[in-house]
């Protein structure tokens, strides 16, 4: 995907994530997040938002502090997600092309102004998504090219990190299919950090197929991992509900 389909999903998102919070009330649970209510997703999503503008404003190349969010509520909560939302979008879209600043996945895109753009592309994403869960509402539809390149960040950005916790004692395999787009991963399980690799490699114990936003949603844990969709050894699925959480 472009860079400028990254910010247009950004700009959409964080303006639907505001507008189902709001409906939502502040004090909703988040079932998605469990001990979170509606002003702490708002307070983590606007300090990220502010965190991220950071490295396009500022252009460094070593880790930022992670911004305290203020202890406002109500409107005025709203009106500093939104603002800090509305700043991110401006300087993605003002950044120059050969920007180099701090990035934190192992696998990128190809610049970091991409590196950015699509992951507060996602990250927007996933909460709106806990912000439908707290309002009581069905996700609101994910392009399935955009669902798709979140599943691929997911599995071979986040969990090929050595903090990744989805790991067995054992070998074992998971295949994952996007049935709608065609898009393939075998991640390879084992006391080290997983290793995926995009197409088929091998026999699975695991497959788990279903359309592109079903497993964007499931992989990203807003969704049970469970049902048709999983075949083979259904315990590595358990795995990831238990311990890929981001």
């Amino acid at each position: 995907m472009e860079i400028s389909e990254f910010v247009k999903t950004l700009e959409r998102e964080g303006q639907l994530l505001a507008d189902t919070a709001e409906r939502a009330g502040l004090d909703a649970h988040v079932p998605t997040c469990p001990g979170w209510r509606v002003t702490d997703l708002l307070r983590h999503t606007g300090s990220v938002h502010r965190w991220a503008a950071g490295y396009l404003l500022e252009a460094v190349m070593e880790r930022l502090p992670f911004p305290d969010a203020p202890e406002l509520v109500g409107s005025e909560l709203l009106a500093w997600f939104r603002e800090g939302h509305a700043d991110l979008v401006r300087a993605l879209r003002e950044a120059p092309a050969d920007l180099q600043t701090w990035t934190f996945l192992p696998t990128a895109p190809s610049s970091p102004l991409a590196f950015w753009a699509r992951r507060q592309a996602h990250e927007t994403t996933v909460h709106r998504m806990d912000a439908e869960a707290a309002l009581g509402i069905a996700f609101s539809p994910v392009d399935a090219r955009f669902a798709e390149d979140g599943v691929d960040e997911l599995l071979t950005g986040f969990h090929a990190r050595t903090r990744s916790l989805v790991r067995t004692e054992e070998p074992r395999t998971m295949r994952i299919r996007a049935a709608d787009t065609g898009a393939v991963w075998t991640v390879h399980l084992s006391p080290e950090p997983a290793r995926t690799v995009v197409g088929d490699e091998g026999p699975a114990d695991c497959e788990i197929v279903g359309t592109a936003q079903w497993l964007y949603t499931a992989l990203w844990n807003r969704r049970p991992l469970t049902g048709p969709e999983v075949s083979g050894d259904t315990s590595l699925a358990r795995l990831w509900i238990e311990n890929a959480g981001i």
